[in-house]
Protein backbone atom coordinates (compact mmCIF):
# COMPACT_ATOMS: atom_id res chain seq x y z
CA UNK A 1 0.00 0.00 0.00
CA UNK A 2 1.13 3.55 -0.69
CA UNK A 3 -0.15 7.12 -0.79
CA UNK A 4 -1.62 6.57 -4.26
CA UNK A 5 -3.72 3.66 -2.95
CA UNK A 6 -4.86 5.84 -0.05
CA UNK A 7 -5.91 8.52 -2.52
CA UNK A 8 -7.96 5.93 -4.39
CA UNK A 9 -9.78 4.87 -1.23
CA UNK A 10 -10.43 8.50 -0.33
CA UNK A 11 -11.84 9.15 -3.80
CA UNK A 12 -14.02 6.06 -3.56
CA UNK A 13 -15.53 7.17 -0.26
CA UNK A 14 -16.31 10.61 -1.68
CA UNK A 15 -17.49 9.37 -5.09
CA UNK A 16 -20.97 8.84 -3.66
CA UNK A 17 -21.26 12.65 -3.72
CA UNK A 18 -21.10 12.50 -7.52
CA UNK A 19 -23.54 9.58 -7.60
CA UNK A 20 -26.00 11.54 -5.48
CA UNK A 21 -25.71 14.53 -7.82
CA UNK A 22 -26.37 12.31 -10.84
CA UNK A 23 -29.44 10.77 -9.19
CA UNK A 24 -30.83 14.20 -8.31
CA UNK A 25 -30.27 15.59 -11.81
CA UNK A 26 -31.35 12.47 -13.67
CA UNK A 27 -34.44 11.41 -11.74
CA UNK A 28 -35.49 14.68 -10.08
CA UNK A 29 -36.88 13.23 -6.84
CA UNK A 30 -39.80 15.02 -5.24
CA UNK A 31 -39.14 17.36 -2.31
CA UNK A 32 -40.76 14.82 0.04
CA UNK A 33 -38.48 12.02 -1.19
CA UNK A 34 -35.45 14.29 -1.01
CA UNK A 35 -36.26 15.25 2.57
CA UNK A 36 -36.61 11.66 3.69
CA UNK A 37 -33.35 10.65 2.01
CA UNK A 38 -31.69 13.59 3.74
CA UNK A 39 -33.10 12.30 7.02
CA UNK A 40 -31.63 8.86 6.38
CA UNK A 41 -28.26 10.45 5.66
CA UNK A 42 -28.46 12.53 8.83
CA UNK A 43 -28.97 9.37 10.85
CA UNK A 44 -25.98 7.73 9.16
CA UNK A 45 -23.83 10.75 10.01
CA UNK A 46 -24.94 10.64 13.65
CA UNK A 47 -23.87 6.99 13.78
CA UNK A 48 -20.53 7.83 12.18
CA UNK A 49 -19.92 10.44 14.88
CA UNK A 50 -20.98 8.11 17.69
CA UNK A 51 -19.26 4.90 16.60
CA UNK A 52 -16.37 5.95 14.37
CA UNK A 53 -15.26 9.52 15.10
CA UNK A 54 -15.51 9.85 18.89
CA UNK A 55 -16.26 6.39 20.33
CA UNK A 56 -15.34 5.98 23.99
CA UNK A 57 -12.51 3.58 23.22
CA UNK A 58 -10.71 6.22 21.12
CA UNK A 59 -10.95 9.02 23.69
CA UNK A 60 -7.99 9.24 26.05
CA UNK A 61 -8.81 12.52 27.77
CA UNK A 62 -11.66 14.96 28.19
CA UNK A 63 -9.40 17.41 26.39
CA UNK A 64 -10.02 15.43 23.21
CA UNK A 65 -13.46 17.01 23.12
CA UNK A 66 -11.81 20.39 22.71
CA UNK A 67 -11.31 19.43 19.08
CA UNK A 68 -15.03 18.69 18.75
CA UNK A 69 -15.61 22.30 19.74
CA UNK A 70 -12.91 23.54 17.37
CA UNK A 71 -14.54 21.69 14.48
CA UNK A 72 -17.90 23.21 15.36
CA UNK A 73 -16.49 26.73 15.60
CA UNK A 74 -14.62 26.40 12.29
CA UNK A 75 -17.73 25.21 10.47
CA UNK A 76 -19.89 27.89 12.11
CA UNK A 77 -17.39 30.61 11.26
CA UNK A 78 -16.86 29.63 7.63
CA UNK A 79 -20.57 29.07 7.06
CA UNK A 80 -21.31 32.50 8.51
CA UNK A 81 -18.64 34.15 6.35
CA UNK A 82 -20.10 32.56 3.22
CA UNK A 83 -23.57 33.69 4.26
CA UNK A 84 -22.48 37.30 4.79
CA UNK A 85 -20.74 37.36 1.41
CA UNK A 86 -23.97 36.52 -0.35
CA UNK A 87 -26.61 38.19 1.82
CA UNK A 88 -28.25 39.88 -1.15
CA UNK A 89 -29.24 36.46 -2.53
CA UNK A 90 -30.11 34.76 0.72
CA UNK A 91 -32.55 35.08 3.57
CA UNK A 92 -32.36 33.05 6.77
CA UNK A 93 -33.89 29.61 6.46
CA UNK A 94 -34.23 29.53 2.67
CA UNK A 95 -33.33 26.36 0.73
CA UNK A 96 -30.35 28.22 -0.71
CA UNK A 97 -28.95 28.68 2.79
CA UNK A 98 -29.37 25.02 3.67
CA UNK A 99 -27.90 23.78 0.39
CA UNK A 100 -24.81 25.91 0.75
CA UNK A 101 -24.29 24.73 4.32
CA UNK A 102 -24.68 21.07 3.35
CA UNK A 103 -22.06 21.45 0.61
CA UNK A 104 -19.74 23.18 3.08
CA UNK A 105 -20.44 20.44 5.62
CA UNK A 106 -19.55 17.76 3.05
CA UNK A 107 -16.21 19.51 2.46
CA UNK A 108 -15.32 20.14 6.11
CA UNK A 109 -16.43 16.63 7.01
CA UNK A 110 -14.72 15.00 4.03
CA UNK A 111 -11.28 16.46 4.71
CA UNK A 112 -10.73 14.94 8.19
CA UNK A 113 -12.58 11.75 7.24
CA UNK A 114 -10.19 11.25 4.33
CA UNK A 115 -7.20 12.00 6.54
CA UNK A 116 -8.44 9.31 8.93
CA UNK A 117 -8.85 6.80 6.09
CA UNK A 118 -5.30 7.44 4.91
CA UNK A 119 -3.87 7.27 8.43
CA UNK A 120 -5.68 4.00 9.11
CA UNK A 121 -4.34 2.47 5.91
CA UNK A 122 -0.80 3.55 6.79
CA UNK A 123 -0.97 2.20 10.35
CA UNK A 124 -2.87 -1.04 9.82
CA UNK A 125 -2.24 -1.79 6.17
CA UNK A 126 -5.99 -2.12 5.52
CA UNK A 127 -9.01 0.15 5.20
CA UNK A 128 -11.77 0.09 7.81
CA UNK A 129 -14.60 -1.22 5.62
CA UNK A 130 -17.37 -0.23 8.10
CA UNK A 131 -16.02 3.33 8.29
CA UNK A 132 -15.62 3.49 4.52
CA UNK A 133 -19.19 2.25 4.05
CA UNK A 134 -20.58 4.71 6.62
CA UNK A 135 -18.85 7.63 4.88
CA UNK A 136 -20.04 6.47 1.46
CA UNK A 137 -23.58 5.95 2.74
CA UNK A 138 -23.85 9.33 4.43
CA UNK A 139 -22.34 11.25 1.49
CA UNK A 140 -24.98 10.03 -0.95
CA UNK A 141 -28.05 11.74 0.57
CA UNK A 142 -26.02 14.83 1.43
CA UNK A 143 -25.22 15.29 -2.25
CA UNK A 144 -28.66 14.28 -3.47
CA UNK A 145 -30.43 16.70 -1.18
CA UNK A 146 -28.12 19.64 -1.83
CA UNK A 147 -28.11 19.01 -5.57
CA UNK A 148 -31.91 18.98 -5.70
CA UNK A 149 -31.88 22.40 -4.06
CA UNK A 150 -29.11 23.68 -6.34
CA UNK A 151 -31.16 22.56 -9.34
CA UNK A 152 -34.18 24.47 -8.06
CA UNK A 153 -31.99 27.56 -7.72
CA UNK A 154 -31.18 27.33 -11.42
CA UNK A 155 -27.61 26.11 -11.25
CA UNK A 156 -26.44 24.32 -14.38
CA UNK A 157 -25.55 20.60 -14.17
CA UNK A 158 -21.97 21.35 -15.19
CA UNK A 159 -21.52 23.68 -12.21
CA UNK A 160 -23.15 21.17 -9.86
CA UNK A 161 -20.88 18.33 -10.99
CA UNK A 162 -17.85 20.60 -10.76
CA UNK A 163 -18.66 21.23 -7.10
CA UNK A 164 -18.90 17.54 -6.18
CA UNK A 165 -15.96 16.41 -8.31
CA UNK A 166 -13.90 19.13 -6.65
CA UNK A 167 -14.75 17.82 -3.17
CA UNK A 168 -13.95 14.27 -4.35
CA UNK A 169 -10.53 15.42 -5.55
CA UNK A 170 -9.88 17.15 -2.22
CA UNK A 171 -10.86 13.94 -0.38
CA UNK A 172 -8.41 11.90 -2.46
CA UNK A 173 -5.60 14.35 -1.78
CA UNK A 174 -6.32 14.36 1.95
CA UNK A 175 -6.31 10.56 2.13
CA UNK A 176 -2.89 10.54 0.50
CA UNK A 177 -1.75 13.25 2.91
CA UNK A 178 -2.98 11.25 5.91
CA UNK A 179 -1.04 8.20 4.72
CA UNK A 180 2.12 10.27 4.20
CA UNK A 181 1.86 12.00 7.58
CA UNK A 182 1.96 8.68 9.42
CA UNK A 183 4.94 7.58 7.35
CA UNK A 184 6.79 10.80 8.20
CA UNK A 185 5.59 11.02 11.82
CA UNK A 186 4.86 7.49 13.10
CA UNK A 187 3.61 8.81 16.46
CA UNK A 188 0.94 11.02 14.88
CA UNK A 189 -2.62 10.23 15.98
CA UNK A 190 -5.86 10.58 14.09
CA UNK A 191 -8.22 10.99 17.03
CA UNK A 192 -7.95 14.78 17.05
CA UNK A 193 -8.74 14.86 13.35
CA UNK A 194 -11.75 12.61 13.98
CA UNK A 195 -12.96 14.85 16.82
CA UNK A 196 -12.67 17.92 14.58
CA UNK A 197 -14.76 16.17 11.93
CA UNK A 198 -17.36 15.27 14.56
CA UNK A 199 -17.79 18.90 15.60
CA UNK A 200 -18.19 20.11 12.03
CA UNK A 201 -20.68 17.35 11.22
CA UNK A 202 -22.83 17.92 14.32
CA UNK A 203 -23.03 21.65 13.66
CA UNK A 204 -24.00 21.13 10.03
CA UNK A 205 -26.63 18.55 11.02
CA UNK A 206 -28.23 20.84 13.59
CA UNK A 207 -28.16 24.04 11.53
CA UNK A 208 -28.92 22.73 8.07
CA UNK A 209 -29.40 19.09 7.19
CA UNK A 210 -31.95 18.01 9.82
CA UNK A 211 -34.16 21.14 9.66
CA UNK A 212 -34.17 20.93 5.85
CA UNK A 213 -34.97 17.21 5.86
CA UNK A 214 -37.94 17.70 8.22
CA UNK A 215 -39.19 20.69 6.26
CA UNK A 216 -39.24 18.69 3.03
CA UNK A 217 -40.03 15.19 4.27
CA UNK A 218 -42.44 15.76 7.16
CA UNK A 219 -42.88 13.61 10.25
CA UNK A 220 -41.81 10.39 8.51
CA UNK A 221 -38.32 11.91 8.33
CA UNK A 222 -37.80 11.00 11.99
CA UNK A 223 -38.22 7.32 11.17
CA UNK A 224 -35.87 7.65 8.18
CA UNK A 225 -33.25 9.22 10.44
CA UNK A 226 -33.45 6.31 12.86
CA UNK A 227 -33.14 3.85 9.95
CA UNK A 228 -30.03 5.65 8.73
CA UNK A 229 -28.54 5.56 12.22
CA UNK A 230 -29.32 1.85 12.56
CA UNK A 231 -27.85 0.98 9.16
CA UNK A 232 -24.59 2.86 9.70
CA UNK A 233 -24.34 1.66 13.31
CA UNK A 234 -24.72 -1.94 12.21
CA UNK A 235 -21.98 -1.46 9.63
CA UNK A 236 -19.63 -0.15 12.31
CA UNK A 237 -20.06 -3.39 14.29
CA UNK A 238 -18.90 -5.55 11.37
CA UNK A 239 -15.26 -4.58 11.88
Amino acid sequence: MNALAAAGWGALAAFSLVIGAWLALRYRPSPRTTGRILGFGAGALIAAVAYELVPKGHVESAWDFLFVGIGAVVFFGIDGAVARKDTAQRTAGTPHSANRSIVLGALLDGIPESLVLGMGLSVGGTISIPFLAAVFLSNLPESLGATAGMREEGQQPRAVYRTWWGITAVAAACAALGYSLVQLFPTSEGRYVEAFAAGAVLTMLTNSMMPESFKLGGRVTGLCTVLGFAAAGALSLLE
